[in-house]
């Protein structure tokens, strides 16, 4: 897959490095403060914006907050999903947004009820963090970087008492329902899970479960949680790749020669729907922002047919006749690809797609080779691993959690974040789900208190 090489610890030391001494920053308190004696205690696993959301909620009521986590420093992801600019969220009408989430759309639509995108755009404020709306419709912050927002909100968690327990591997449960840490205090790779001298046993009240799904495992998103969660009370939905690119079976020539070329101004279409934009050739097939867009429908037609043909028109804003008239107007002696390049713009990596899709002979039939430009077959046979997607889908299921997030079968534990059982496509909807569903949790985590009180 191909990506630019990005040193989350080296950004996230230099983070560290520069002090944050402003002063408080104005924030909205979220709960009212929870007096009970002896101070509830409770545990969030994973420092991604789920799990710091949660942890929000809850220490801004009083309560002890401990966040575990197995890497060196929380918002890891966060920071690389910030690399190529911080889109936190998405300005389009609350309807068209919420539908993005596709069949989890009921169950995601409380969360956003309770934080929604315009909500989360002043939480961002609070933190002494402008922000804007893009040509796109996407939200960004005014500096385009994720880093300025993490140093505020952790400058702020640790304000409010929040204590940060870095490379801490979250291994299950003892008998006693205590949590099992595996700890490591050297530099990773961490160890592999299993007993041993360095584990801690840790009680709690409650526990907010943040670990995220299972994309970017290096940067902490394994989905190791899967088989502990389902010996717990929990349905989990298998995790599939989610924005994802696919496998598509080049002809040696074309590999070599463009591999990593972008595909600009063209649109994709798989079924009912049409997306125009721009994707990129890799080395296993094709990936970028216009195919993660169609990436669900396409995954789940793999699933089902072992393949699936992904129609691209290369000339989206030319008609049909158009195209036609242009390439069935005599060429003289010009070869055809001179011909294509001077009467259609077309060359390169667009060109030599069409030499992918049709033989010598067919590129000499004007008809076909027309129809072709505005409908180029795909066949994608398979999703990229997982470890390489943006995100996944599958996970603890919606049905198995109550309103609140609460494991049903395991009172006191709440499930936030990628680690539902929801996908949404890039443009700011995966952050603002998380966000949500991680007051959601620390909101239920603290009734849950109170009523146990």
């Amino acid at each position: 897959m191909v990506r630019a090489t990005f040193k989350v610890g080296a950004l996230y030391a230099a983070l560290l490095a520069s002090p944050y001494n402003r002063p408080p920053l104005p924030h909205t308190t979220m709960s009212k403060p929870l007096n009970l004696s002896p101070k509830p205690t409770v545990a969030v696993i994973g420092g991604g914006p789920a799990g710091l959301m949660a942890a929000e909620v809850l220490s801004q009521a009083g309560i002890q907050v401990d966040v575990y986590d197995a890497m060196p420093s929380v918002g890891r992801k966060f920071l690389m999903a910030g690399k190529g600019g911080m889109n936190i969220t998405h300005s389009e009408p609350f309807a068209n947004f919420l539908s993005r989430y596709g069949s989890r759309q009921k169950h995601i639509e409380p969360l956003l009820n309770s934080f929604s995108p315009d909500a989360l755009r002043e939480w961002i404020h609070g933190l002494g963090i402008d922000t804007f709306v893009g040509t796109s419709g996407r939200v960004f912050p005014t500096d385009m970087k994720a880093a300025p927002l993490l140093r505020a909100w952790l400058h702020r968690l640790r304000e409010n008492g929040v204590r940060f327990h870095m490379r801490h591997r979250w291994v299950g449960w003892d008998e006693a329902r205590a949590l099992r840490f595996e700890v490591q205090n050297s530099p990773p790779p961490l160890p592999p899970a299993g007993d041993g001298e360095n584990v801690k046993i840790i009680k709690v009240d409650a526990v907010i479960l943040a670990l995220g799904g299972g994309s970017w495992p290096q940067l902490g998103s394994d989905g190791a949680w899967v088989p502990l969660l389902s010996q717990h009370g929990a349905t989990v939905a298998p995790l599939r790749a989610s924005n994802c690119g696919f496998d598509i079976t080049w002809s040696t020539h074309f590999r070599e020669r463009f591999v990593g070329e972008p595909l600009k101004s063209v649109a994709a279409s798989f079924g009912d729907v049409r997306k125009q934009g721009e994707c990129v050739i890799t080395a296993h097939g094709i990936e970028g922002g216009l195919i993660y867009a169609l990436s669900a429908p396409l995954r789940d037609e793999i699933a089902r047919n072992d393949s699936a043909t992904l129609s691209l028109d290369l000339l989206p804003d030319w008609s049909a006749q158009r195209v036609l008239n242009e390439v069935s107007h005599p060429r003289g002696s010009r070869s055809l690809s001179s011909h294509l390049q001077s009467r259609l713009g077309l060359k390169g990596v667009k060109s030599n797609l069409l030499r992918e899709a049709l033989s010598a002979e067919q590129m000499n039939d004007a008809t076909l080779l027309a129809h072709t430009i505005k409908h180029l077959p795909l066949r994608l046979t398979a999703t990229r691993p997982i470890a390489e997607t943006i995100s996944t889908a599958g996970g603890v299921t919606f049905e198995s959690l109550d309103e609140k997030l609460m494991i049903k079968k395991s009172p006191g534990i709440f499930c936030a974040g990628e680690m539902l059982d929801w996908e949404a496509p890039t443009g700011g909807y995966l952050l603002t789900a998380c966000f949500a569903s991680g007051r959601v949790a620390g909101s239920g985590a603290l009734d849950w208190l109170r009523n146990r009180s």
